[in-house]
């Protein structure tokens, strides 16, 4: 049969299928966000219920948390006591969910100004040559006290408050953000872009605010979620080791410290609010591990 007998459609099937396919496209709304970051979805779903409890404990059938009750002293947990209660009769439940209040005060308020004011710290001392040996050398100086230890040095200069500790762990922590953004303007300012501002003239801060800063703030977010978690912890070990907040302020911190006596026999008291501290730590580690894998153009993944 000669080529001209066939027909339109017959020529058609006979032509080789394309080895590439058209690219599918990329699933929109919350299941695309979800399907493409499973960690951070998972983290923040935590976190928010997290949150939640603490902003709505009033109403979550909690008790008083200061409150005293020496004839319901150490009972078990029960319909009655969800938690059970400690040695002085207090609702262990109450004082979990009004504890996770300080927690992520001071988690958020530690990140927010350790990264501030890391940032501030690292923009001058990657760009400015002659800063940098002076700023760095103080910094390797505090990075080379634990931040626990150099937290307890400062706490036993104040009195124990939320402000304070909020404070102490941020000076201990301002080190890892100032390196880290001094790391990454290190980098940015042998950019080609950045020697042709430096060549036109450009004023130091115009190209510091313009072209530096901006690269900063995806590696800053990261590594602000990660001294959220270490700041809870933190504060969790200062008030177990009564250098942080006051005893009456209820905080998984010193509720572990007031149950430890009684570990052995009433477990209860340490084991819910280091269930909690856990599960709050995990979830804003979770959420880093989004963001750095979201932020990270290597690390992105096509769904």
């Amino acid at each position: 049969m000669s080529t001209a007998a066939l027909k339109p459609e017959d020529v058609a099937a006979a032509q080789p299928m394309p080895d590439i396919l058209p690219p599918v496209k990329a699933r929109k709304g919350l299941i695309g966000f979800v399907r493409r970051n499973p960690t951070m979805t998972l983290g923040l779903a935590m976190l928010v219920l997290i949150i939640g409890v603490a902003v709505f404990a009033p109403f979550l059938w909690t008790k008083d948390p200061t409150a005293l009750a020496p004839a319901m002293r150490t009972r078990e947990p029960s319909a009655r006591w969800w938690f059970g209660t400690d040695m002085l009769g207090r609702d262990v439940y109450s004082r979990v969910l009004y504890g996770a209040r300080v927690s992520l005060i001071v988690g958020f308020g530690v990140a927010f100004f350790a990264s501030i004011i890391g940032l501030a710290i690292g923009l001058v001392s990657g760009f400015v040559r002659w800063a940098d040996s002076i700023i760095m050398r103080i910094m390797d100086g505090l990075m080379s006290i634990p931040s626990i230890l150099l937290a307890i040095a400062l706490m036993a200069l104040t009195r124990g408050s939320v402000g304070n500790v909020i404070l102490a762990i941020t000076v201990a922590e301002i080190p890892r953000v100032s390196r880290l953004v001094r790391g990454v303007v290190l980098s940015l300012r042998e950019q080609p872009y950045v020697e042709a501002a430096i060549a036109s003239g450009t004023r130091t801060p115009v190209i510091i605010w313009r072209h530096i800063l901006p690269n900063t703030i995806a590696p800053m977010t990261v590594q602000a979620t990660y001294i959220c978690a270490a700041a809870m912890l933190i504060e969790a070990g200062l008030s177990f080791i009564g250098a942080g907040t006051p005893p009456i302020i209820p905080s998984w911190g010193n509720i572990m410290a007031e149950g430890r006596a009684l570990w052995q026999v009433k477990p209860y008291i340490v084991f819910f609010p280091a269930i909690f501290l856990s599960l709050t730590v995990l979830a804003v580690n979770l959420v880093g591990d989004g963001l750095r894998d979201a932020l990270d153009p290597r690390m992105a993944k096509k769904v």
